[in-house]
């Protein structure tokens, strides 16, 4: 027989009952029943119900163990009394009647339960993770992120990608997020960068020939936490194809995203994702993330208020501001708190407030109502497709400040009025993104987004059109009204390329210094190409159904950007950064002083960084 088992926590069934077996694991629980003890041992699979007789070496050792010590037991598997059959177990028609028992490793007092799902602080539950992904819910979750890693490299493999791997330790990029730096040992002065992305590496591999590639990328970026974005580090389903167009980007990844979604989701999903210019997504929704499970559009209505006797909105529509209307079906008869409820989140938002009309028994009630004559308001109705018992709320400033505002009281409206679809994954591509922006501070230019997207109409179009009416072969891919990635057709051209910089206040030698490798790859024959790289964390919390990154990730950073299991970051000999070259400021000299004298027990010996 095995040391250890013969069969895991799950395997048991009544086709076993009689055999001798011997199954090891944590336990999970314990029972005193008396004249009976019984222990939950649980494995990675499941849990089996051991019962230990009374007057038995077994039994005396079974109630000294505790809880989260690891067992190995061996017994006879028997029959539960009809009326003990726990149907919710895949064990529960049998128990194993323990003929031995050994403590393979004890536990000391918990800082957590494992047998529940308590709510603990979060430093708490990453001190100790590995006591965490012990828990029903985080195991599954960690299991569900690897079964979805998985089937996506599947069905990439189906569609004819290839997976390679591009380097980890790479230059430092000059765009984007901070960058986390790795000094050079053999080059004194030099600094590797961990790669934000694999943007360059994978539009080199299409130029080197390779037609489709994917990778399940590991990238790095040293910025501030949030629920949707992880500190430090996060995954991405990495893609690149040659010689396609936007809808062949489409056509390869719809497939494989709605098949995830599907295979691990019970919610409809479905195809295809239809396409939203990126100003009908900021007039209709406020944002370029919509979230489509709420049925409310919103719509522009300046025009119906310009002229009209409500001079706050008629006056700010003569300045050249917009006035959006936000739709909210159902909402008359609602208490005034409701409304005055929704004027605060706008005004904690930094605007003034909210107008609003409601529409009951043919008449139109409300504040903004008795300045508006009868055409006014069914010219109000009929463009917000309003009917009695609708109200409507009014968001008045600039067009980007009012769309923010509408977009945010969308979203308040579809929890309040609870018309977000939660049997549902709305998925669209947001596509036709302007390729540049006028920024007001620097009073110039700039790229919108990203600098190496083909500008759609090419060369003639940055010669010829307007800059910022020049849109962009860039797209988004948005879930439920997160987004899972950016993507483009990238500019392979090298003249585009300069013409673009050239726009956006840079000129040749910009490109020839900052992205240089690449750019004398594009002076060698290109490919048109594309690709997309859609978040695995986020792509697994939507399907786990957390809005938090943290709860299907293993082993991630705090909000302070730490790893608390081991101690990431941690200060380093002064042996170490003499090899690097470096020395630590003074700055830096007395945090590590006063973390020491602090948790004088973290700090390792002749960690002082000193000369």
């Amino acid at each position: 027989m095995h040391p250890y088992r013969t069969h895991h926590c799950a395997a048991l069934g009544a086709h076993a009952v009689g055999e001798t077996v011997r199954v090891s694991g944590w336990v999970h629980r314990k029972r005193d029943h008396g004249q009976l003890l019984f222990i939950d041992l649980r494995d990675h699979f499941g849990i089996t119900q051991i019962v230990f007789q009374p007057e038995t070496a077994p039994f005396a050792t079974a109630e000294r163990v505790r809880l989260e010590s690891v067992l190995t037991v061996t017994g006879r598997v028997v029959a539960r009394a009809p009326d003990a059959v726990n149907p919710k177990l895949a064990t529960g028609a049998i128990e194993v009647a323990c003929d031995t028992i050994e403590v393979l490793a004890g536990a000391d007092t918990l800082p957590l339960e494992v047998n529940s799902e308590r709510d603990y602080p979060e430093e708490t539950r990453l001190a100790f993770r590995f006591l965490d992904l012990r828990r029903e819910r985080m195991h599954a979750n960690v299991l569900l992120r690897s079964q979805v890693i998985a089937s996506i490299r599947r069905r990439m493999e189906d569609q004819g990608f290839v997976e390679f791997q591009t380097p980890i330790l790479t230059a430092s990029s000059p765009e984007g997020a901070r960058d986390f730096l790795v000094p050079s040992r053999l080059h004194p002065g030099k600094f590797y960068a961990l790669p934000q992305a694999p943007q360059q590496y994978k539009q080199l591999f299409m130029m080197a020939g390779f037609d489709r590639y994917f990778q399940i990328a590991p990238c790095f970026r040293d910025e501030d936490a949030r629920a949707d974005r992880s500190p430090g580090e996060f995954y991405q389903l990495d893609l690149e194809m040659s010689f396609v167009e936007q809808e062949d980007v489409f056509q390869a990844v719809e497939p494989v995203i709605a098949g995830v979604f599907r295979e691990f989701s019970t919610k409809t999903v479905d195809t295809p994702f239809p396409r939203i210019p990126y100003r009908e997504a900021m007039l209709k929704y406020g944002t370029d993330k919509p979230d489509l499970r709420i049925d409310i559009e919103c719509a522009e209505v300046g025009d119906i208020f310009d002229g009209s006797d409500f001079k706050v909105f008629a006056g700010a529509v003569a300045k050249g501001q917009v006035v959006r209307a936000i739709p909210a079906p159902g909402a008359v008869g609602r208490p005034r708190s409701f409304f005055d409820g929704l004027i605060a989140f706008a005004q904690s938002l930094g605007a003034p407030g909210l107008g609003y009309i409601q529409f009951q028994a043919g008449e139109a009630k409300g504040p903004v109502a008795k300045f508006l004559d009868a055409g006014r308001l069914d010219a109000i109705k009929e463009r917000c497709r309003l009917g009695d018992g609708d109200a409507v709320f009014f968001a008045c400033d600039t067009d980007a400040k009012a769309a923010q505002l509408a977009g945010e009281v969308r979203t308040r409206l579809g929890a309040e009025l609870e018309l977000i679809d939660t049997s549902a994954f709305r998925f669209c591509w947001v596509v036709d993104f302007p390729m540049f922006e006028w920024d007001d501070e620097a009073k110039a230019v700039g790229f919108s987004h990203n600098p190496f997207s083909m500008p759609q109409g090419g060369l003639e179009a940055l010669e010829t059109r307007d800059p910022l009416e020049i849109r962009a072969w860039q797209y988004d891919i948005v879930c439920n009204g997160v987004e899972l990635s950016s993507g483009a057709i990238r500019n392979h051209r090298p003249d585009i390329m300069v013409k673009a910089f050239e726009i956006a206040g840079y000129d040749r030698s910009v490109l020839e210094e900052r992205f240089g490798g690449m750019f004398k790859a594009l002076h060698y024959g290109a490919p048109p190409h594309g690709g997309i790289a859609p978040g695995i964390d986020r792509i697994v919390m939507l399907i786990a159904g957390t809005d938090n990154l943290r709860e299907v990730t293993a082993f991630p950073l705090n909000q302070r950007a730490e790893e608390r299991v081991l101690g990431a970051p941690s200060p380093v000999s002064d042996k170490q950064l003499k090899e690097l070259n470096l020395q630590l400021s003074l700055t830096a000299r007395e945090a590590l002083a006063a973390e020491r004298a602090e948790h004088p027990e973290a700090a390792p010996a002749g960690a002082d960084g000193g000369d």
